[in-house]
């Protein structure tokens, strides 16, 4: 579909000769050579070998962070799907998302068909979606799954990208296996791999064919100047996994250590450590306190192996054959997973078993979809929490909250402010004069009460503070309270929801 996350087309200028120019070569005649050969021509009867792939149109409904209490953008995209089941269709995560209608289509037939999605992984950029009336595709054969594709080898792009409306082909080589950004989420990281075939915007979703089976989903890609003819797909490891994940009627989400390690590859490190010079071994930088290793793993600590496998001084781990990023171990485990972790503490060997759990902090961080934004107006005052949609949405500079926001997780952040609440606006009104200079500012206190969440707002603003003549915000790190007088706050909080059509004073999130 048509977003940021996949190479543009590149329009190319066809020369055409004008009408009533001379010396126009003629046509070269045909020649018996020129004719494709039979088993390069449709036959009638031909079986489709593309007929489980669907073109997915979508109709989206995209949530304004600057006036959370309007229903959203209206807006529309298209992308690629294909069966991989009975009535099971996979996807990509942002072909989907946000959406308020869902159509497919088939190759071989024009009838757009409704369908609704089934599972959304947002961490991997994976979705599955059915037909609601199933009956048209019950003859489709589903797509076979196969495994890694090795570097250097053939693969084509299958889907239904910017340029016309018929199915599309293309092909490329295997460049690189590697751990990649995931750009919907925009903070997980996964294993991907690079192709160089083209992947423009509506084949994201589509499938990665090689041998005439699955070995990947095309979803990203590099833009403008950056790069050329680099794009990625989704491996079969992050694809089954997800699989395996909603066979029980729901997804669990990625499981995350949650630690930080750095290499050890220096002689003298190596040494006063008491390491073995065998190339193994990572130092674990700083271990999270909401991580599954909070209280097993301690900072200083040698991580040897994980599993069983050898964790090598560059981090990477043998995995099938092949040297990934260590996460790749946790990334293919589940919720309550148990992992082996042989590490070396103080020079002493020693073997913890971490029982794995989703890391929910990072959740900030990350781009949020398919849910409403939350906030409180009072007397043109917008408090909202703080996450990445609501930065980019109100464009905040203020050096505090981007510091708050990028140490957020680093400095713990969390465990003090669940949620971090900025004042990202003042609706003009007369109650609210010369108070502009304060937005984009973090929430400390609101009428005496610590601010922690959204709803401490929501319920501070009721409580009349000292005479409760006065509406009190003491703003982080600044020297001057925003301060109201209440009678006259109260009486223009309604004239300023009238004039700006705000119907609801506050969304604190669904019960």
């Amino acid at each position: 579909m048509s977003r940021l996350l996949l190479l543009p087309v590149s329009v190319l200028a066809l020369a055409f000769p004008l009408m009533g120019e001379e010396n126009i070569p003629a046509a070269p005649a045909p020649t018996a050579s020129a004719a494709p050969a039979p088993e390069n021509r449709t036959q009638p009867g031909d079986e489709d070998p593309f007929e489980g792939i669907v073109r997915i149109e979508a109709s989206f409904l995209q949530p304004d962070y600057r006036t959370p209490w309007q229903g959203g953008r209206p807006s529309n995209g298209s992308g690629t799907g294909w069966l991989v089941g009975k009535n099971r269709f996979v996807t990509n995560a942002h072909v989907v998302s946000n959406s308020t209608k869902l159509v497919i289509r088939t190759t071989n037939d024009p009838e757009p068909y409704e369908a609704r999605i089934l599972f959304i992984a947002h961490d991997c950029d994976l979705a599955m979606i059915e037909a609601v009336d199933p009956k048209p595709f019950e003859k489709i054969k589903p797509l076979e799954i196969d495994g890694i594709p090795k570097l250097n080898t053939e693969v084509i792009a299958v889907g239904y990208p910017i340029g016309g409306d018929r199915v599309s082909v293309t092909r490329g080589v295997v460049s690189r296996i590697d751990f990649q950004s995931y750009s919907h989420s925009g903070i997980d990281q996964h294993l991907a791999i690079q192709v160089d075939a083209a992947i423009n915007p509506g084949n994201s979703g589509g499938p990665v064919l090689q041998n005439g089976k699955v070995v990947g989903v095309a979803f990203q890609g590099y833009s403008g100047s950056v790069a050329q003819n680099v794009g990625y797909m989704i491996p079969v490891p992050v694809l089954n996994r997800f699989l395996k994940d909603v066979e029980d009627g729901s997804y669990d989400h990625y499981m995350d250590l949650a630690i930080t390690d750095f290499p050890i590859e220096n002689p003298a490190q190596i040494k006063a450590l008491g390491l073995e010079d065998n190339g193994q071994g990572v130092m674990v930088a700083n271990v999270d306190s909401a991580s599954c290793a909070a209280g097993l793993v301690e900072v200083g600590d040698v991580i040897l192996a994980l599993d069983g496998s050898p964790v090598y001084t560059n981090g990477l781990i043998r995995v099938d054959g092949e040297l990934m990023d260590m996460n790749e171990v946790v990334e293919r485990k589940f919720a309550g997973d148990k992992i082996k972790v042989d590490l070396l503490r103080k020079g002493e060997k020693k073997t913890v078993e971490l029982s794995l759990k989703r890391y929910l902090p990072y959740l900030t961080l990350g781009e949020s979809y398919d849910e409403r934004p939350k906030y409180v107006l009072y007397a043109g005052m917008l408090f909202q929490p703080m996450n990445r949609n609501l930065m980019e949405a109100h464009s905040i500079r203020d050096p505090l909250v981007n510091y708050v926001f990028d140490n957020y997780m680093t400095k713990e952040i969390f465990k003090d402010r669940p949620e971090v609440v900025i004042l990202t606006a003042i609706l003009p009104d007369e109650v609210n004069s010369y108070l502009q200079g304060y937005q984009h500012s973090i929430v400390d206190e609101v009428n005496g009460v610590k601010i922690k969440t959204l709803k401490d707002v929501s319920e501070a603003l009721k409580k009349k503070d000292g005479d409760g003549k006065f509406v009190v915000v003491k703003l982080l790190e600044k020297n001057r309270p925003l301060v109201l007088k209440r009678d006259l706050a109260d009486a223009a909080h309604p004239v300023i929801m009238q004039k700006y059509d705000v119907r609801e004073a506050s969304f604190l999130g669904e019960p």
